[in-house]
């Protein structure tokens, strides 16, 4: 386990391989740990992966409530900072896709690409019973646990602060995310790619699945078999496509989903 402290907070964070940095943030449920299989892929083509866990979520700081997502841009801005990342890649997933895409605004020498994974697009495409998923009611345990299915998203969930979850939705509904997506076509060249899980009952896909119709530098591609998790749903589809996706220089016409030959053996 590695933590630095920022703003007198304990931040959680792992990182794995050599090379050109990339930086994954995780969602509403669960932490970084169900980013390693993906980092690991990654650290293997030369790269340095980095994830960390955000206020209120896995092991880092919860003794403050600062869960606005301007609280979570400004302790991405301080991590890289002290990680030495001059301008990395970010993998953000759910709630870490919006932190993904405001830092991007705020910082845009900071950012390269954004792989934005079940971006929420409105605040009506967030499905509210996360607040009850995350606060352990037995009504969200019966109804949700079974469908995410996955021992390092549920154990980790389990450790989120009580109010990191409906504040910090409060907060990313307020972000007008099309708008966002606007001004960064405008006035910079990160590339945006929104992955998302065409069966994803968390986030609702309806409206990734046109956002390349009018957006330059922007695409989407959706996983079938996935639901909220494709980096774990279909873990080979997915981590292929991102390691295109690190490698692609400024046309995103050409990412397709591919198959890989071995999947990985759990």
């Amino acid at each position: 386990m590695s933590a630095i402290v920022i703003d007198g907070g304990l931040v959680h964070y792992e990182a794995f391989g050599r090379g050109r940095p990339v930086l994954f943030l995780h969602g509403w449920l669960g932490s970084w740990r169900y980013w390693m299989h993906t980092m690991e892929d990654v650290a293997a083509v030369r790269h340095r992966a980095y994830a960390l866990d955000l206020w209120g979520f896995g092991d880092s700081d919860k003794t403050r409530p600062r869960y606005q997502i301007a609280d979570y841009v400004s302790l991405v801005s301080q991590f890289v900072e002290n990680m030495g990342i001059q301008q990395a890649p970010i993998i953000g997933h759910a709630l870490g896709a919006t932190v993904a895409l405001e830092f991007a605004i705020q910082y845009p020498n900071r950012v390269s690409k954004i792989m934005a994974v079940s971006l929420p697009m409105s605040p009506d495409c967030i499905n509210r019973k996360l607040v009850d998923l995350v606060n352990n009611t037995m009504m969200a345990k019966v109804m949700w646990w079974r469908q995410l299915g996955y021992k390092e998203v549920q154990s980790e969930a389990e450790k989120t602060a009580k109010e990191a979850v409906p504040v910090s939705i409060e907060s990313a509904s307020e972000i007008d995310v099309p708008g966002r997506l606007r001004a960064l076509t405008r006035s910079t060249s990160t590339l945006l790619l929104a992955v998302y899980g065409e069966k994803d009952d968390i986030i609702d896909p309806t409206p990734l699945r046109s956002l390349d119709s009018d957006q330059q530098n922007i695409r989407s591609i959706g996983l079938t078999n996935s639901k909220h998790f494709p980096m774990l749903d279909e873990d080979a589809k997915f981590n292929r496509l991102l390691k295109d996706f690190l490698d692609i220089e400024g046309d995103l016409s050409a990412l397709e989903l591919k198959e890989e030959w071995r999947r990985r053996t759990r």
